[in-house]
């Protein structure tokens, strides 16, 4: 996926993700926001966005996630890391149990790919619906 003016965005906080996340999902027709999307973005060795890649666009409350397709781009554009990025729809970007689980599936997977996953950000919906960082939670 190709985001103009986000492609060189260096992703240095969990607040620039959740910055240039909600931009894009803003961008998306108003059904498609109320549905759980779910990027992987590929990041170089100066944290800048190389890609974008929706993994997934699931319903309202879940979507299905698999580190096969989580880290295909990341392997073929050999990216440094990566971060990824999911919405509530509701609003509250509290993480789930199966949030956190999908999150340490993610790390062993990168781990052992040796390609480190960096965070996972969950965003609410709405402008002030705030977001939540996996990494800064410790989880990641």
């Amino acid at each position: 996926m190709e985001i103009k003016g986000h492609k060189r965005t260096a992703l240095n906080s969990s607040a620039a993700v959740a910055d240039v996340f909600r931009a894009i999902l803003k961008a998306e027709p108003e059904h498609e926001q109320e549905k759980e999307h779910f990027w992987c973005v590929g990041l170089d060795a100066k944290n800048r966005i190389k890609y974008i890649d929706l993994v997934s666009l699931g319903t309202l409350t879940n979507s299905l996630i698999h580190p096969r397709e989580t880290f295909r781009f990341a392997v073929m554009s050999g990216v440094c890391a990566v971060v990824v990025v999911h919405n509530h729809p509701s609003g509250d970007p509290t993480p789930s149990r199966d949030d956190i689980a999908v999150t340490e599936r993610l790390k062993q997977a990168g781990d052992v790919l040796g390609i480190p996953l960096l965070d996972h950000v969950i965003i609410g919906n709405g402008e002030d619906a705030g977001y939540v960082s996996l990494k800064e939670k410790g989880i990641v």
